[in-house]
């Protein structure tokens, strides 16, 4: 048995660390910019080409993309359960609405 309000329930349980994983997301993005100009700013090299070689071999910067890799799935895996429990409260509805047409309730 389905019950819609428990997904409902889930759906407002979960926004607010679904918008936090999605804002940290978007913030390690961005802050990857700002770690890459620092290691290019701190490297000795002259060429750009050189300085941008140093900055994404540096321990900091793959240290950097791990967390958001690690940011990334914690989104998209709190995006998943909340997609699954949207097509839990439509496959409900469908129900409801065929009992209905039969003249009959789920509920």
């Amino acid at each position: 048995m389905i019950d819609p309000y428990k997904a409902l329930d889930f759906i407002r349980d979960n926004a607010t660390a679904y918008a936090e994983a999605k804002a940290t997301v978007v913030y390690l993005t961005e802050y990857r910019k700002t770690i890459k100009a620092t290691l290019m700013a701190a490297c000795g090299e002259k060429t750009e080409s050189a300085k941008e070689t140093y900055a994404y071999a540096h321990e900091s910067y793959r240290k950097h993309l791990r967390l958001m890799a690690d940011a990334v799935a914690e989104a998209e895996r709190l995006r998943w359960l909340m997609v699954a429990a949207e097509a839990k409260i439509q496959v409900w509805r469908s129900l409801e609405s065929s009992a209905r047409s039969e003249g009959r309730s789920t509920t």
